[in-house]
């Protein structure tokens, strides 16, 4: 079992940035590919970022390539994901998502799923 908690949403101005935090439990955390997604009001979820289980490579949307980074630290069971030239259309809940697999694709499962951080970005 692994469990998610993000940290680190919060009221910004567009241009700003914010970064995210998400502490994994589980002693296998290292093993895992990692993922962040969000949920506008109204919104079905979408794909942000992914990460695989060494970071050596990482997947983004198009509408965050160039202005967000996904990275993590496997020593502190944590993954980041850092958000610069924010824009009102990146207001949403922020999920971090975990999957046993190592690697990302475009059919991973993500087994596991934190609560949800809320990023507001204002014009």
């Amino acid at each position: 079992q692994v469990q998610l908690v993000e940290s680190g949403g919060g009221l910004v101005q567009a241009g700003g940035s914010l970064r995210l935090s998400c502490a994994a439990s589980g002693r296998t955390f290292s093993n895992y590919a990692m993922g962040w997604f969000r949920q506008a009001p109204g919104k079905e979820r979408e794909f942000v970022a992914a990460i695989n289980w060494s970071g050596g490579n990482t997947y983004y949307a198009d509408s965050v390539k160039g202005r967000f980074t996904m990275s993590r630290d496997n020593a502190k069971n944590t993954v980041y994901l850092q958000m610069n030239s924010l824009k009102p259309e990146d207001t949403a809940v922020y999920y971090c998502a975990a999957d046993t697999s190592q690697y990302y694709s475009g059919i991973t499962p993500w087994h596991y799923w934190g609560q949800g951080t809320q990023v507001t970005v204002s014009s």
